[in-house]
């Protein structure tokens, strides 16, 4: 199977996730053109708008590690969920030709593979900020 190790990284990133109302446990790992993985987990708040998914975890970590190009995302959790709205927003900025593999945490041989494009068509990027002049 393709992306073996990036699929185990989701899954033991998964296992690292702080998710003690929902008990929706995700993990999820990027990949970068130079080959490193870097991971993360959600991590839920009482309060439950700063909680954080485990897609923007890891995609936080690789911004701030100075990482910016990006071929893969695998994404696992029950049932094999996309990733949410804000995820995909800043997935869409961030990682636009990255790759998408969901996988359900389940029966995590059998993922789906899908694209940023697809999963956020006509997405709303810096690009369309062009026309905004600061002066």
């Amino acid at each position: 199977m393709p992306h073996t190790k990036l699929i185990q990284a989701a899954l033991a990133a998964r296992e690292q996730s702080v998710a003690p109302y929902s008990k929706f446990n995700v993990g999820a790992a990027l990949l970068t053109a130079s080959g490193k993985i870097i991971s993360g987990a959600n991590v839920e708040s009482a309060s439950y708008g700063l909680s954080c998914c485990a897609e923007r975890v890891a995609l936080f970590k690789a911004l701030t590690d100075d990482q910016r190009d990006f071929t893969t995302i695998a994404v696992a959790s029950p049932g094999g969920a996309a990733p949410c709205g804000a995820c995909r927003q800043l997935l869409a900025e961030y990682a636009k030709e990255t790759e998408v593999i969901l996988i359900n945490s389940e029966s995590p041989d059998t993922p789906t593979v899908t694209s940023m494009d697809a999963l956020l068509p006509n997405a709303f990027t810096g690009d369309d900020l062009d026309c905004v002049s600061i002066s």
